[in-house]
């Protein structure tokens, strides 16, 4: 069995599990053009979220060929979140998805960059959180982790972050 028939029998596994799942509301998976290593993911977030609360995003989560060895992308795909972890790209800037190597920059540690322990399931699990509480220390997208600090500060632009995620959520309810 090649590697890669190896990774797509674990894929289709791991999407059978997400797609049965009670524990995960909000969360929808289905491959794109009938490739398990293409996913596309609905999160639908709920509404105790304080910035993206009722908003539905939808991203792609693309698998390498050497799945569980190394680390899928997800990105979001429009509308983006106005994120300190998100690139206006939209690719999201998550340490669990970064590869298994020591960090150049020194800031993340190996055991919380990806392993191949994580799943499909436990990255939107962390995405969910991220969306809930972002992590300002290594922004992807500068202006969102700077409006972010004003919002938890109270500083002179404190509304701005919040009025910047509510717009994407409506956007994403199709109400823009």
């Amino acid at each position: 069995m090649t590697q890669t028939s190896a990774a797509a029998g674990l894929l289709s596994r791991q999407l059978k599990e997400i797609s049965t799942a009670k524990n995960l509301p909000g969360i929808s998976c289905g491959l794109i053009n009938n490739n398990v290593f293409d996913w596309e993911v609905m999160l639908m977030i709920s509404d105790d979220c304080k910035y993206y609360g009722g908003g539905n995003f939808r991203c792609h989560l693309a698998f390498p060929p050497n799945y569980p060895h190394m680390p899928p992308s997800l990105t979001f795909k429009s509308p983006i979140p106005f994120h300190p972890n998100i690139y206006q790209s939209g690719l999201l800037c998550i340490s669990i998805l970064h590869p298994p190597e020591d960090d150049q920059y020194g800031y993340e540690s190996a055991s919380e960059r990806w392993s191949p322990v994580q799943t499909p399931e436990s990255i939107l699990v962390s995405v969910i959180s991220l969306l809930h509480s972002p992590n300002d220390e290594s922004p992807a997208n500068v202006e969102a982790a700077r409006l972010w600090r004003e919002e938890k500060l109270g500083g002179p632009d404190a509304k701005e972050f919040k009025r910047r995620c509510r717009s994407v959520v409506r956007e994403s309810l199709g109400e823009d």
